[in-house]
């Protein structure tokens, strides 16, 4: 019998703020992450053609004992702050659950990148033997997920799902299969990314995949409109405490939403670029809804992938019209990552988080930087927060796509 997987803490470190609260009421406010890159350190050692990222909104340092922080890349410091944060919230201090039933399904783009190219600064200046013991460890794509596991001491396992920027995404679905199949009581999913480091930079912009509206950050991610150019690079971690609702209930938890269901497909087309009529996209969307019981009738609200690449945002749209049809232009979108950038492996989280707490809260958040919308684009785009009484029962999607072809998509009912 299929259970009900229901979301009851949520935890984030983003552009915005340092918590998942802040990060939302932030998102509502209108603001962006977007911020001039610094000038000392790495930065201050090359020249990059663009200037800016979404870089976190605090110093992991003010959020996590020093000589735990030490130990870990920035993307596993992101992911133990969120980590933390949404186990608290769900009430569920350390010691009030059973490690033997608690699992984690986490998920990286890239992984360490900043220890990776640290290791290799250090090797090259000061040689081998000052290479640092913990680079291994640190640099691991599975090292976030290992933080948050071994910090709780989650015992019923910890799962690392890598599919670019489909990676978190990919982790909810993960942890709905794990709870359905009665490996854990309780599991902590999401995803971390900490990759604005010139190297990724230099890369993403070598294939013109960043906007390069170096006097306006804040400005530049503008997903759907006429003059969008590309994504702006975030970092953070979003992360999700998932139960059964049986579970849930008997310990009277609060409940955000339901997680409904969950798809993935794959494009096989290109490694970088969507399939541009949404084939496979639509596929997962598709697939996501009918394993929530549902039609493509009942979904009422899309948080988008919505990158604000040219190519990227028409492709998604073409992916919408073959499954809603004549409804494509009806159905409330919100594309967060115009505030939060673009956190690639944990952008599925920061989605989800935001797609449960807009049901909660009956609020549709906005998506900025729309000033004119591509007449090729005909989908409802919330440009101002928006308040909606959604029944009980109602259904969201929240997409997510990744190089290499990776479609993920998650379905989230109100509870």
């Amino acid at each position: 019998m299929t259970k009900k997987i229901v979301i009851t803490g949520i935890g984030a470190f983003t552009p915005l703020a340092a918590n998942a609260r802040d990060s939302w009421d932030a998102l509502l406010r209108g603001e962006s992450g977007a911020k001039p890159l610094p000038t000392e350190g790495v930065f201050g050692t090359v020249e990059l053609p663009v200037g800016f990222a979404a870089t976190v909104a605090a110093d992991p340092y003010d959020h996590l004992e020093r000589v735990v922080a030490k130990r870990l890349d920035p993307s596993s410091q992101y992911a133990l702050i969120a980590g933390r944060e949404a186990l608290a919230d769900a009430g569920l201090e350390q010691g009030g659950y059973d490690p033997e039933r608690l699992l984690v399904d986490w998920a990286t783009g890239i992984g360490g990148v900043w220890s990776l190219l640290n290791a290799w600064d250090t090797l090259r200046e000061r040689g081998a033997r000052r290479v640092m013991p913990l680079t291994v460890p640190m640099l691991m794509p599975n090292a976030p997920g290992a933080a948050i596991g071994m910090d709780l001491e989650a015992r019923a396992g910890i799962r690392t799902a890598v599919s670019a920027c489909a990676s978190s995404t990919e982790s909810l679905i993960q942890a709905y299969d794990h709870l359905q199949a009665g490996d854990a009581d309780i599991v902590i999913a999401g995803g971390s990314e900490a990759a604005v480091h010139p190297l990724p930079i230099a890369a993403f912009c070598a294939m013109q995949a960043l906007s390069t509206r170096n006097d306006e950050p804040t400005l530049a991610s503008r997903p759907y409109d006429v003059d969008r150019d590309g994504f702006v690079l975030g970092e953070g971690a979003a992360a999700l405490v998932l139960e059964t609702e049986e579970h849930a209930l008997a310990r009277g938890a609060r409940i955000y939403g339901e997680i409904a269901g969950g798809a993935v497909t794959a494009d096989a087309y290109h490694i970088t670029a969507p399939e541009p009529e949404g084939a496979g996209a639509s596929r997962a969307v598709e697939a996501a809804i009918a394993q929530a019981g549902a039609t493509p009738d009942d979904v009422v609200h899309i948080n988008a992938h919505a990158t604000s690449t040219p190519v990227g945002d028409i492709a998604e749209y073409n992916a919408f019209k073959r499954v809603f049809g004549e409804r494509v232009d009806e159905i409330p979108v919100s594309a967060t990552k115009a505030a939060t950038g673009h956190l690639l492996g944990g952008a599925g989280a920061i989605e989800a988080v935001f797609t449960a707490l807009a049901f909660h809260e009956g609020v549709l958040p906005p998506t900025i930087n729309v000033d004119e919308q591509d007449p090729e684009i005909g989908l409802d785009v919330v440009t101002e927060p928006r308040t909606v009484e959604f029944p009980a029962g109602a259904l969201a999607i929240s997409t997510s796509f990744g190089f290499g072809g990776h479609n993920a998509v998650l379905a989230i009912r109100k509870y």
